[in-house]
């Protein structure tokens, strides 16, 4: 499509933007009406993709102050905090959902080379990498797709590119069947004044870009998606990015010896809406301008237009500002390494972005109005709270028959294979998690990952967590859990939580019922970051995650994923399976009559609305405190959260590792599912060392935090409760091991 094309507010509409957005880009304009290239440049910035436009009003409402913040949301590409010793933590989460609901392997690779371009672009080393996905009905042949090639994307990707699988999570349900998430989650460690930022000023100064060249891949990506999922998207395969891991390993160890030669300005990856975003981004940042040749881009397609090479997302790219007399420096560096290094303008006095092609300028528009925080539109849509959020408050447990010891058994066996609780080893162990010699957690199993500091005392812990399921009954409850989960496991791995980045998936937010979803969901998130200490770094929202299937919307569980990261004193690393033969178990934190959104009752009972788990932030905060006073003195030998499956499915899990039994003795006090398998929150496994009972007692009293007895390890192998034989911890092991890769290998 060519310039002299005669442009419309109908074209505009054709591109995504709203005919009100028209008319300001014609007033940022002058008044004249853009042609079809600068309108195409505007329609990628001001997606909700690449502006947040409906989201930004909410974003600013979250916590971002905190002594060890070093680079706040919406400064640098990714979150930076202290972990001491003089370094840093580099952090971010972001979506690869739509590219993967069309090609998964591709989605889910070019996924994880974006999310570690963010890390590397700010001079960090990627240490660790976790990923939360999201899938439909495991059974469903379409689902067992979509899995076998998301996780053969992340594998090739990240095993390829040389960067740990620390963590993560996978669950089903489904709402995602045509819609699934994949969230990226990547971690990196660099020296505190090694911070590269992403501007571009000084008058003169050349503007490179760096690493693979350009092709057609991934054009118009930012605009597909901020747009629904239907059955006619498979023919966007264009949009979907192509990645090649080799190059990008190339590119890292490029660009971190780029950030050392003192021989640029500002340097920032080119993921979402290519060369027009950086350059907008970087110009708009430091307060000035450029001027670009797109003759000088290299290309790998021919019969590329201007609009295309300004738009297209072809993989590891960057774009960097070289102070002027250095060009020789970067140019050798980029030689070394065997990678593309081209000149293509220079850094100008004044806001606006000159593209030239051919002899003549395709386009012309200031930078500010392009970006979120300058002249991109900001929006406050209307909301109003769903029909089934009163409804699910409605539920009541005694509606629910209370099973007997023998269906007790029966219902035990049924979660150990039930996709949402069975291990994930189907999936993680396509992934090199020994790589880099950091991963302190794989033969230490914990509840975050850990990675090594190297010649400090610390490491860092890491997680992902939320329960889609929570949310979707309360989005404002379900999100605080979400977070104190992440804290939760953070801290039974020893650590101290400091900050977390967020991954916001949601269906349309022209829909008044999902944006409640949204409003709440922050509401959420804002109460428990201050609870916790952990600010927001920064993060990714990821609407429009809804299918269109046969005339019905269906749009996913709101699914607010969180990934924490903290530092954890290396001698106080703490794991989760029992050690001891005859030890006693302590449940920590508060024992409640409750059976709510518990996976038991969504998959075993059948029962598909109820309101969410019980839980007490203030009780949760006072809880984590406590068993971090515990493992700081030394008084606790294994740690393990009660989540899905509720206490049952914790204690198999903290006795699978070394092919323990357990005893357990219910309360009379609960009904008998509530005490096995409800899902109340802010509730840890614990056993204690030999000769500190009474330490532990005293510990927990002052702490006024409530604790019990509920059984005891056994070196046999054996499961009882309330002496019922529930069976051998191995058998149970063979199902919760195999569940999975039974249904992905036929």
């Amino acid at each position: 499509m060519a310039n002299n094309q005669i442009v419309t507010v109908e074209t505009a509409k054709e591109l995504g933007l709203l005919p009100e957005e028209f008319e300001k880009i014609k007033e940022y304009l002058g008044g004249r009406t853009p042609n079809y290239t600068e309108l195409s440049i505007y329609s990628v910035m001001w997606s909700e993709h690449a502006s947040y436009k409906n989201s930004i009003k909410y974003l600013k409402t979250l916590p971002k102050e905190g002594k060890q913040m070093l680079v706040k949301p919406g400064e640098e590409n990714a979150g930076m905090v202290d972990v001491g010793g003089g370094l840093a933590c580099v952090f971010k989460i972001e979506s690869h959902n739509h590219p993967c609901a069309v090609e998964p392997f591709q989605g889910a690779a070019t996924g994880v080379g974006g999310i570690n371009r963010d890390i590397f672009t700010m001079g960090a080393r990627p240490v660790a990498q976790l990923n939360s996905l999201r899938f439909g009905d495991l059974n469903n042949p379409h689902t067992q797709w979509l899995v076998k090639g998301v996780t053969k994307g992340i594998s090739h990707y990240g095993n390829a590119f040389g960067v740990p699988v620390l963590g993560g999570e996978v669950f089903f349900n489904d709402c995602f069947e045509h819609n699934p998430l994949v969230n990226a989650m990547s971690v990196g460690v660099m020296r505190k004044e090694d911070l590269i930022s992403a501007v571009a000023k000084g008058k003169g100064n050349p503007i490179y870009i760096v690493g693979s060249a350009t092709g057609k891949d991934g054009i118009h990506g930012a605009t597909f998606a901020s747009a629904d999922v239907t059955e006619n998207t498979a023919d966007d395969i264009p949009s979907i990015q192509v990645g090649d891991p080799f190059q990008e390993k190339l590119l890292l160890e490029a660009t971190l010896e780029l950030g050392k030669s003192g021989a640029i300005v500002g340097m920032q990856d080119m993921g979402a809406a290519g060369i027009i975003c950086s350059t907008s981004e970087m110009s708009e940042k430091g307060g000035s301008g450029m001027v670009i040749d797109l003759d000088k881009v290299p290309l790998r397609q021919q019969n590329m237009e201007a609009w295309e090479i300004l738009l297209s997302e072809s993989q590891e790219r960057m774009l960097v500002c070289v102070k002027k007399g250095q060009e020789e420096t970067v140019e050798k560096i980029f030689e070394k390494w065997d990678l593309n290094c081209a000149k293509i303008g220079e850094v100008i006095d004044e806001d606006m972005l000159y593209f030239h092609w051919k002899g003549e300028v395709v386009a012309q528009v200031p930078a500010a109005s392009l970006v979120l925080g300058g002249g991109a539109p900001v929006y406050e849509r209307s909301y109003r709270e769903p029909a089934y959020y009163q409804q699910a408050k409605k539920f009541s447990k005694d509606k629910v028959t209370e099973p007997d010891i023998k269906e007790a058994k029966k219902i035990a066996k049924f979660l150990a294979a039930a996709p949402n609780i069975a291990s994930k080893r189907w999936v993680y162990e396509q992934y090199d998690s020994m790589v880099g010699t950091r991963n302190m957690s794989t033969n230490r199993p914990s509840d975050a990952g850990v990675a090594n500091l190297k010649g400090t005392d610390n490491a860092i812990a890491m997680t992902c967590d939320c329960n889609s399921r929570y949310v979707y009954s309360d989005p404002c409850l379900g999100t605080q859990m979400a977070v104190a989960e992440a804290a939760r496991n953070i801290v039974c791995a020893g650590g101290e939580p400091l900050a977390i980045t967020d991954c916001l998936n949601f269906g349309n937010p022209y829909n008044e019922e999902t944006y409640w979803q949204f409003v709440k969901s922050i509401e959420g998130m804002g109460i428990a970051c201050r609870k916790f200490n952990t600010p927001v770094t920064g993060g990714n929202v990821s609407f429009y995650n809804q299918a269109s299937m046969n005339g019905k919307v269906e749009a996913v569980y709101p699914s607010p994923v969180i990934g924490m990261i903290g530092t954890i004193e290396k001698d106080k690393q703490m794991t989760m399976d029992f050690k001891t033969d005859g030890a006693t178990v302590y449940l920590i934190g508060e024992m409640v009559d409750d059976i709510s959104c518990s996976e038991y009752l969504y998959s075993y009972k059948g029962i598909k609305l109820s309101h969410a788990p019980y839980f007490d932030i203030d009780k949760e905060a006072n809880m984590q405190k406590a068993l971090s006073d515990l493992i700081n003195q030394g008084i606790i030998e294994s740690a393990h959260d009660v989540s899905e499956g509720g206490l049952f499915i914790a204690m198999l899990e903290s006795a699978m590792y070394r092919n323990f039994g357990f005893e357990l003795y219910t309360s009379g006090e609960v009904r008998l599912d509530s005490f096995l398998f409800g899902e109340s929150q802010g509730r840890v496994v614990v056993t204690v060392k030999a000769g500190k009972e009474n330490d532990f007692i005293d510990m927990l009293n002052i702490s006024n935090v409530p604790c019990c007895a509920v059984g005891s390890v056994r070196a046999d192998g054996v499961i009882m409760v309330d002496e019922e034989d529930f069976g051998k911890v191995s058998d149970f092991k063979t199902v919760y091991d195999n569940a999975i890769g039974d249904v992905l290998d036929k």
